[in-house]
């Protein structure tokens, strides 16, 4: 009897081989990753395989030689993913990375999450879809309603329009909006907008679009990305305020291919402290706490510009899912850090 084997320990047996062989699977991606780019690995067993799946301008702008110098030192190897050969064929990985589009590929990386449910995918592919329409992508900072002795959150008045585009200075008028109005894509693929002086041009936009109240806010908006539970906040020239004076003089619609650029940073720029003074820390914690949970995301930032005159009042007019991290300040360490995080909480 004492010789026997029991079915827990042939269980317990075939899941430390199992272990052994992932293990040994990833040293093996670690040897060749290693071969290919001279070495350059701290001498640990415990690399972190991210794999990514991004386009080749994501991949210019986030996967600068700064950052995976940095990764390197602290185990973590970047392994690019073929989207044309199986997912599953690929890796092993910790974590995915991705910001591609298509259904293709949203129900590959279904498909991959169910039966890896030991991998990181960065992130959900639902949850992305969810702020890729402008109609859902506010609603959640909306029905947050934010307030706290530190300022208020909200988002500008808005329409959401899909119909023939003569119609669309009456449902302006119904829905109570005031001029300008800031017309933008449904979706955000793109991050072209349009400020419309004048009801008479409305009818010159293309649906579907919506169509929010502009608000002056000193011309300087601020960039919060959030990285896991990491913030950090930037300012960015933005469209200029709209006296009334201008309104009454101006007609038509100004065109806009995207507002806040890299060229735009107004960090440096001496600006009227009642302009430039960035969001309270506490408010926006609060804030990113609370849409990291409604929106499942980590990897994302908020747009949030602040009402002139006003000294707490506050608007979020975009949200966009794995923004361009490269531009911001110490993003390497910000992002290294919590890819190990993950891993450690796993």
């Amino acid at each position: 009897m004492g010789g026997e084997v029991t079915y827990n320990e042939v269980e317990e047996e075939k899941v430390r081989n199992e272990e052994e062989e992932e293990e040994g699977e990833k040293m093996v991606v670690r040897r060749k990753y290693t071969a290919v780019v001279g070495g350059g690995f701290p001498p640990t067993t415990n690399v972190v395989v991210v794999g990514y799946a991004l386009t080749s301008k994501k991949t210019k702008s986030f996967l600068q030689p700064k950052l995976e110098g940095l990764a390197r030192n602290k185990g973590i190897l970047f392994v690019a993913i073929d989207p044309n050969k199986p997912l599953s064929d690929q890796g092993p990985f910790d974590i995915v990375l991705h910001k591609l589009s298509g259904k293709e590929w949203r129900r590959v990386l279904e498909d991959y999450r169910k039966n890896h449910p030991e991998v990181t995918v960065l992130d959900p592919p639902d949850a992305i879809q969810h702020v890729h329409n402008r109609q859902s992508m506010l609603q959640d900072v909306a029905d947050l309603n934010l307030s706290n002795a530190y300022g208020k959150v909200g988002v500008p008045k808005q329409l959401i329009f899909k119909k023939e585009p003569s119609s669309i200075p009456d449902a302006v008028n119904k829905a109570g909006l005031r001029l300008p109005i800031v017309a933008k894509p449904l979706f955000a693929e793109s991050h072209e907008l349009s400020l419309a002086y004048d009801e008479i041009s409305l009818q010159n936009l293309e649906p579907p679009l919506v169509l929010q109240e502009f608000i002056n806010h000193g011309g300087v908006l601020f960039k919060v990305y959030i990285v896991g539970e990491a913030i950090k906040v930037v300012r960015r020239f933005s469209l200029p305020d709209v006296s009334k004076r201008e309104l009454s003089k101006n007609a038509g619609i100004y065109r806009f291919p995207r507002v806040s650029c890299a060229a735009a940073s107004a960090d440096e720029a001496d600006l009227d402290p009642c302009v430039g003074e960035l969001p309270p820390r506490p408010l926006l914690e609060k804030l990113a706490k609370e849409l990291r949970r409604r929106l499942g995301l980590r990897l994302f930032n908020l747009d949030i510009i602040r009402e002139h005159g006003t000294l707490d009042r506050y608007y979020v007019i975009d949200i966009n899912y794995f923004p361009g991290y490269g531009k911001m300040p110490e993003y390497e360490h910000i992002f290294t850090d919590f890819l190990l995080s993950l891993v450690q909480r796993k």
